[in-house]
């Protein structure tokens, strides 16, 4: 179902088959929604499409932010650095590739960290009691899927009658300029009220300044003050990269210092969304590893063999082996500058018609009057959107998009996201068994305003 009270969403329906199927081994029910027809209207019996809606409606989970917000662990082992590896991606193709280290150059990685690690630092955020108090309990949704702080909850919360501010989370960060510019994740420094670095070398943490922050991105940038030239990561190209190279991360897992795992480049361009307390994240073009990514990584650098970062350690599938996520280099470099200055992003276009779906099943087809499964049933309509404009209804079925046959909602989703924002679109729908053409403005969620119908 489409969450039109958040712009952060970028899928046009909120299609539950459209979750990528990390974690095959666990299901659970999403959010469930069944559109409403006006009174009086004479929609299909429900009986088979409710049973056939709540079957096509589990949402699949266990991907975690890499942060140890509230240092609960996952209970998750840390990868091998040797293993098996799925290198599909939309853009490498499918194949498998087989991890292991070329014994000619037994010294690089270690070459690597040596040079790359005084620029890693590990950031503690901080939170004032009242906060606090108001924090997520140890077996929220949140804690339990994106790491949390549960483990201390109990002391924490006694302690709430004080000003002291009160630990909530670690991560990680890398310095890229000298003068102490930090990059690192957004919900690494979400809420907090003080940011705490520390850098190799220097015996007392420094104070963070945030200077910006996209929550769409999932990027921030901090600045530290210092004397002194201040050890820096070059930021290369991720572009450059390709599926099966050797990368190595740095970060803090687990509130240790400095861990250096490696691992594959696995595969580019993926796509996830996590849910948090504020909405939902959608990140794109992410990179895939199964270089071992642990809560405290958040915000760590990605490198390849010649030392440059090509993304930041960002999100983990917590119940798969080998499956960690990074943002890659592509996406910060062409904002890293509105986010040192605390400029406005602008979001990338949404294209988007306001409209839930679900595959037909057979046991629709008698209700809807269709003679197949083709098509997308429309559950919902939201108010004021492209498709309500254009007068789609609840349980119309969706058969076809500018004169190609659509089989399933999925299809339907690929053909509106693939269309530009203003771009007429005919839809051909079934409506109590009669087939008709109706035009359709694709329209931008960022700028949507909806409410339900």
């Amino acid at each position: 179902m489409e969450n039109y009270n958040n712009n952060n969403n970028n899928n046009p329906f909120e299609n539950q088959n459209d979750m990528l199927p990390l974690n095959p081994g666990k299901l659970e029910s999403g959010n469930i929604k069944i559109g409403k027809v006006s009174r009086g209207s004479r929609g299909p019996s429900g009986k088979s499409i409710f049973a056939a809606f709540m079957a096509g409606s589990l949402a699949i989970s266990g991907l975690m932010f890499a942060s140890d917000k509230m240092n609960l662990f996952s209970g998750s082992t840390q990868q091998p650095v040797a293993t098996t590896v799925n290198a599909a991606s939309s853009s490498a193709g499918g194949g498998t590739v087989t991890a292991s280290f070329d014994p000619s150059h037994p010294n690089t990685i270690s070459s690597i960290a040596e040079k790359a690690g005084p620029a890693v630092v590990k950031i503690e955020t901080l939170v004032k009691p009242a906060a606090k108090r108001q924090s997520r309990g140890p077996n929220s949704f949140f804690d339990q899927f994106m790491g949390g702080q549960g483990g201390r909850q109990k002391s924490q919360q006694s302690q709430s009658g004080s000003n002291t501010l009160q630990p909530q989370g670690i991560g990680s960060g890398f310095i890229f300029e000298s003068s102490g510019y930090i990059l690192t994740n957004e919900h690494v420094i979400d809420g907090a009220d003080e940011i705490d670095v520390t850098v190799q070398g220097y015996d007392k943490p420094f104070k963070a300044k945030l200077l910006g922050s996209s929550y769409d991105l999932d990027l921030a940038v901090l600045k530290i003050e210092n004397s002194t030239a201040l050890p820096t990561l070059p930021i290369g190209n991720s572009d450059n990269t390709k599926v099966g190279d050797w990368v190595v991360a740095i970060g803090n897992p687990y509130d240790f210092d400095y861990t250096v795992t490696a691992g594959l480049f696995s595969a580019k361009d993926r796509s996830i969304s996590i849910d948090d307390e504020k909405g939902t994240r959608n990140y794109k073009h992410l990179i895939q590893t199964d270089a071992a990514i642990n809560p405290g990584n958040s915000g760590g650098p990605l490198l390849n063999m010649n030392g440059e970062v090509i993304g930041i350690n960002t999100a983990v599938n917590s119940e798969a082996q080998g499956m960690g996520f990074a943002i890659p280099t592509s996406t910060i470099s062409s904002v890293l500058e509105n986010l040192k200055n605390n400029v406005a992003i602008p979001k990338e276009a949404s294209p988007f018609i306001g409209v839930s779906l679900q595959d037909v099943t057979a046991d629709m087809t008698k209700d809807l009057q269709l003679s197949n499964t083709d098509g997308a049933v429309v559950m919902d309509v939201q108010m004021g959107t492209p498709a309500f404009t254009a007068g789609i209804r609840p349980y119309d079925v969706i058969v076809a998009a500018n004169g190609k046959a659509v089989a399933t909602s999925d299809a339907l989703t690929k053909v509106v996201q693939a269309a530009k924002v203003g771009d007429k679109m005919t839809l051909t729908i079934m409506r109590g068994g009669q087939k008709q053409d109706v035009t359709i403005t694709i329209g931008d969620r960022n700028t949507a305003t909806t409410k339900q119908k």
